[in-house]
């Protein structure tokens, strides 16, 4: 007799497990804990086996009887049901191992212990609001040029930047699933010229001699706190990226050898640099511990437990009268000195390129240590300090 829902409900657990059959090989099976399973009871190549269709309530009588007649029609083909299922569990492995946001998080997981934090960020926040939602269940092998163009076309509506960024991107995800044989070819290639031009904007920098000496005395004049005036001093000598100097503590520096350890955490790359501090740079230091020597942060800001906030400087210079936009941020003191050590004071570019803690590689092709050019690097901080402080005397003063 087949079974019905009142039957199903009415089956109690018992010491053992027993069985109840509907009817063309599909039976409940209820087990002493009171689960109740569906079975389907088949045989193919003379031999007999199950197949579990679910568990009730979850799976109902209805839906139960809708799968096993959907596997007798396998089996009347000649089709092994549970063969079948374990060939499309894996198809289905398969594809998700190859879906676009699986390998951009494969790829993303390995590229960002080399990226600052804030950077990595916004990569997966783009890749998560703009792109995700349309390709990532896509198997990255089957995606079309015009799939990502429309994606892009998307995002270049609203900010065309960042649709220029999303490309380069989606370029770095395909190059990878190449690499790891997933895909044949990047196909961002293709979309080369389809997005509105766009033109990276670089930070607003002072490079010429002339004019550094001005600002330099701009920033000894500011009448801010003492401690973003030690910040706008020191930032020009030792030229690190705003949060690097922002986030500097007192643990990090060795004033007696002239020396400062960023830890690798706090730098873009990931990797510990040294900076060489210059006598002036030491002597700011010196007279700024009295007031903030007690806490964390050498910059600290109105919170004792905090440092300044990251749009400190670039306040302070707008304050001064300095667009952030075309003259000067707390960024430009970077290309202030690669320019003029380079150009003006004829210092060897790997040094200078190590002192940015930029990427530099040895003839052999590997990443130098931080240590590397460390006695001919405190020659040049030395010599970067001294010409910011014959730049910032005026004439008359000398």
């Amino acid at each position: 007799m087949s079974l019905t829902d009142v039957k199903i409900k009415q089956a109690k657990p018992r010491e053992k497990l027993y069985k109840i059959s509907d009817e063309r090989g599909l039976y409940l099976e209820v087990a002493p804990s009171g689960g109740k399973w569906w079975r389907f009871k088949y045989r193919i190549d003379g031999k007999e086996k199950r197949l579990s269709l679910g568990v009730y309530p979850d799976v109902g009588l209805k839906v139960a009887r809708e799968r096993r007649d959907d596997n007798r029609k396998l089996v009347a083909d000649g089709v092994d049901p549970s063969t079948h299922r374990k060939a499309q569990k894996l198809a289905r492995a398969g594809a998700n191992a190859s879906s676009f946001e699986v390998v951009a998080r494969e790829w993303f997981e390995k590229q960002k212990t080399v990226w600052a934090d804030s950077h990595a960020d916004k990569i997966i926040r783009r890749l998560e609001r703009d792109v995700f939602p349309w390709l990532g269940k896509r198997p990255i092998a089957d995606i079309k040029p015009m799939e990502v163009l429309t994606v892009l076309q998307r995002i270049e509506t609203r900010v065309v930047e960042t649709a220029h960024r999303a490309q380069q991107n989606c370029g770095q995800v395909f190059r990878y699933a190449v690499a790891t044989g997933r895909a044949e070819r990047d196909i961002t290639a293709d979309l080369k010229g389809a997005l509105t031009p766009w033109r990276e904007e670089h930070f607003a920098s002072i490079t010429d001699p002339e004019k550094i000496g001005p600002l330099l005395r701009d920033l000894y004049a500011y009448k801010g706190t003492f401690e973003v005036q030690c910040c706008l001093r020191m930032a020009p000598h030792v030229f690190v990226r705003p949060a690097e100097l922002r986030l500097a503590e007192w643990r990090e520096f060795d004033l007696a050898d002239g020396r400062w350890d960023i830890p690798g955490e706090r730098m873009k790359m990931k990797q510990p640099h040294i900076v060489p501090l210059s006598a002036q740079v030491v002597e700011i230091l010196r007279e700024l511990h009295p007031l903030t020597g007690d806490g964390v942060f050498v910059f600290r800001g109105r919170n004792p437990r905090s440092a300044i906030s990251d749009n400190t400087v670039n306040k302070a210079l707008r304050t001064m009268g300095y667009s952030t936009k075309d003259d000067i941020t707390g960024h430009g003191f970077r290309a202030m000195a690669r320019t003029v050590l380079d150009e003006v004071l004829e210092f060897r570019v790997d040094w200078i390129e190590h002192q940015l803690a930029h990427m530099v590689r040895d003839p052999n092709g590997r990443a130098y240590n931080r240590t590397a050019f460390l006695e001919g690097r405190q020659q040049m901080m030395q010599a970067w300090s001294d010409y910011l402080d014959q730049l910032r005397v005026l004439p008359e003063d000398v």
